[in-house]
């Protein structure tokens, strides 16, 4: 019996695959309108996500164009950056910027609008260096035509070529809708002073131009489809909560995360002693080998916020239970390093198995690969190599887990379920009105809100 070899739908380059998948089609030429051939490949950036590789030629007029689209998914929330550039380093900060992004500089009221531009992987200097590019790109032309134009457009590159000097500190802003944009931090792990991210949810409008619409939108109220190959949640009807046995362990088809292959989810409930019910979801990829372990909360979002202050000075610290959700922030105050929630996502683990993640996540960090000569690559080995002494107990830390939500967990060693061993320090508090924001709390209405349905 013969058996065909399943390989990844997403891979990389190398030299044990010469021979790349690539997918020809026939194509209509936009320059002599006759019919020329678009090649796809499907690959991989390393240490940054999925591509779609497109090139067009055309035989009859020798046209060609290359262009890159991302192969995974969307985001679940947008992304705002907003970075200070002060020093000739931040102008060689590492920018990913989607086609969705927005590129703003309020000093000189710069924009350069969403979907004006192909996505890129590019420096902040790249980002003016381009938009100079386009600005002089038919300047020749434009002082024979436009004399007045081709004057304000000098004044304004002049102006764009200022900033590389930095005689005056001034800022870059990025927005994206789609969540896939991204500026390196030189100072990882430690927390950048100059950059700030903040994810936010996206609007109805926002969510229509990513081509992504709710059942209602697209069924018109009714069963029939009103917008054939949009992207729609799962049909409630089609699983429920409730329906879920203890002990029951459901299976459903999915995507690899990694290589987009066919993959299979297990999904699992499970009731954490002295705390609430879980969800815990494991995928495994048949085609690249790619694990992924993933804890959601089986309840909603607590009445206050916690905060955990976990000690670990010595190996018999290392077996304490923790549930991180994808909520909970994690710093260690002497090592000076702070993380959002969503670095290590939500997992169900040991205080040594959160320390591993940390170890396994930053030896994958584009810093420490190639030969870029990076300021962050001494700063990351050296972390880790702190973080390695913690694991062989000759370090002592204090591992801080800050959750809003409420929905993380850290077992409590003690006798008495109400009371905690020394070795851990617990915290209720009052969200602020950022955090209430973040969570999507303050536009909540649970009380009246049957007079608000048309």
């Amino acid at each position: 019996m013969c058996t065909t070899e399943q390989k990844p739908l997403f891979r990389d380059l190398t030299a044990e695959d010469p021979e790349p998948e690539v997918t020809e089609i026939e194509s209509l030429c936009m320059n002599c309108q006759s019919n020329g051939m678009t090649r796809l490949l499907l690959t991989r950036i390393p240490h940054y996500k999925n591509v779609v590789l497109m090139s067009f030629s055309c035989e009859e007029c020798g046209f060609e164009n290359n262009e890159i689209q991302p192969g995974g998914a969307f985001a679940e929330l947008g992304v705002r950056w907003k970075l200070r550039v002060e020093e000739p380093r931040d102008l060689n900060r590492q920018v990913v910027k989607s086609d969705y992004t927005r590129v703003y500089i309020p000093e000189i009221e710069f924009e350069i609008p969403s979907q004006s531009q192909k996505g890129e992987v590019t420096t902040v200097e790249g980002i003016l260096a381009r938009a100079v590019a386009g600005l002089t790109q038919d300047q020749d032309t434009r002082r024979l035509q436009h004399p007045e134009a081709a004057v304000q457009i000098e004044a304004f590159v002049e102006k764009l070529q200022a900033l590389k000097t930095l005689h005056k500190p001034w800022h870059l802003e990025l927005e994206d809708i789609s969540g896939n944009t991204f500026i390196e931090n030189p100072e990882a792990p430690k927390k950048d002073q100059r950059s700030e991210r903040t994810d936010f949810k996206r609007s109805k409008e926002q969510d229509h131009s990513l081509g992504i619409f709710t059942r209602e939108e697209v069924t018109n109220g009714d069963s029939k489809p009103g917008l054939p190959g949009a992207i729609t949640p799962a049909d409630p009807s089609q699983g429920c909560y409730e329906r879920l046995a203890a002990d029951e362990v459901l299976q459903f088809s999915t995507n690899c995360p990694d290589c987009n292959a066919p993959a299979d989810t297990n999904m699992k409930i499970t009731k954490i002693p002295h705390f609430k019910e879980v969800v815990i979801m494991a995928t495994v990829c048949d085609a690249c080998g790619h694990r992924t372990n993933e804890v959601k909360s089986g309840g909603g979002i607590e009445e206050k916020g916690v905060r955990f202050e976990v000690r670990i000075a010595g190996k018999e610290d290392f077996s304490r239970d923790i549930l991180k959700s994808e909520t909970c922030s994690m710093s260690i105050p002497e090592l000076e390093v702070e993380v959002g929630g969503r670095a290590l996502g939500g997992r169900f683990t040991t205080a040594e198995g959160v320390i591993r993640g940390c170890i396994e996540q930053l030896a994958d960090a584009p810093a420490l690969h190639g030969d870029a000569p990076l300021d962050s690559k001494g700063t990351l080995k050296k972390f880790i190599e702190k973080l390695e002494e913690v694991l062989e107990g000759k370090r002592a830390i204090t591992l801080i887990l800050d959750d809003p939500a409420g929905n993380s967990y850290v077992q409590n060693l003690s006798d008495d379920p109400k009371v905690y061993d020394d070795g851990v320090k617990v915290t209720h508090y009052e969200r602020s009105f950022e955090q209430n924001e973040e969570l999507g709390l303050n536009d909540m209405k649970t009380e009246g809100y049957e007079q608000d349905t048309p």
